[in-house]
């Protein structure tokens, strides 16, 4: 069987190679129908995708130790990509949870789209207690419904407007979703969504939905989830925060939609970041950068104020 399915992915591995993946994507979404099946498709849980756990990536480079966790007023462990595991004010929130070997459209026995460069930190079975998921908006990278179909339905989601009816089927006990400006309250906790600058549509028709940052404060700490997002100031005037997790990759040539490194900085000093968690590189393949250019230029600009940076590789945790 495993000889067959590896058949099987070398076929589509050759058949990729004689496409241009980007100039069909073009032409088809300036089409109704490709952009129908590619919604479809979209929406899959992976429960068939065998040929994505053929191969798996490479081990992230450090393994988080969670001893403790429940005790800590304010901790983070970055899992890869997007998602962080987080601790404030007494609850356990993970964003934009994506764990999964590749992202995008679901193809019957395997993904279409970019493959992990390396695992994450931590599997499902070794995540902790998970109080509530933040979801920032509905593109692959950061919404994964094979990994969301696997997380305990016990838990709280918070999305960005328009993004609810993704996981609504996923039997989760509570999906509240906010627009820029919004708050909701769980527990001692307050979730404000903020405003980004970027977009929210999954497979380009879709153009209805929302896309978010999250301020989560606690009586002790305020954390800034800032998700996917260009250059902005609109984030002037918040109140300062102890840890700000920012996207810093994918900026080549998507400037547009995503930060550099050097002013993913300047944001973090808008609401005058204590700490800066970088996110968004090193993690999958989604624009034309070198792996490992973001990290650098991030530590170039920030300098001999380089202790700031508290989490610089996968696997690494940070406590206050």
């Amino acid at each position: 069987m495993k000889r067959f399915l590896f058949r099987v992915k070398q076929f589509f591995l050759q058949v990729k190679r004689l496409f241009n993946w980007r100039t069909i994507t073009d032409i088809a979404k300036r089409q109704e129908w490709p952009l129908r099946l590619a919604d479809r498709l979209g929406r899959g849980h992976g429960r068939m995708r065998l040929l994505d756990t053929l191969t798996e990536p490479p081990p992230a480079p450090l393994k988080p130790d969670l001893t403790g966790w429940e005790n800590e007023s304010l901790a983070a462990v970055w899992i890869g990509h997007a998602t962080v595991l987080l601790r404030v004010g007494g609850k356990t929130i993970l964003t934009d949870p994506v764990l999964s070997n590749r992202i995008g459209l679901g193809m019957g026995l395997f993904t279409l789209g970019p493959r992990r460069h390396m695992r994450p930190a931590l599997t499902i079975h070794e995540l902790p207690p998970i109080d509530l998921v933040l979801l920032s908006h509905a593109h692959f990278d950061h919404l994964d419904l094979p990994t969301l179909a696997r997380l305990s339905k016990r838990i709280t989601v918070i999305a960005a407007a328009g993004v609810s009816d993704l996981v609504g089927n996923l039997g989760f006990r509570e999906v509240i979703e906010l627009r820029w400006g919004e708050t909701t309250r769980i527990a001692d906790l307050r979730i404000t969504a903020k405003p980004v600058v970027h977009w929210g549509a999954r497979t380009f028709r879709d153009t209805h939905r929302g896309y978010c940052a999250f301020l989560i404060e606690s009586q002790q700490h305020r954390v800034l989830y800032g998700a996917d997002t260009a250059y902005h100031e609109q984030w002037r005037g918040t109140a300062k925060v102890d840890l700000a997790i920012l996207g810093i990759g994918a900026y080549d040539p998507y400037v547009a939609a995503h930060a550099t490194p050097e002013q993913a900085l300047a944001m973090a000093d808008h609401v005058g970041a204590d700490s800066i968690l970088p996110i968004h590189h090193s993690t999958f393949t989604l624009s034309r950068e070198p792996r490992y250019e973001p990290i650098k230029r991030l530590l170039d600009a920030v300098g001999g104020d380089n202790k700031r940076v508290v989490i610089r590789r996968i696997g690494e945790s940070f406590e206050k």
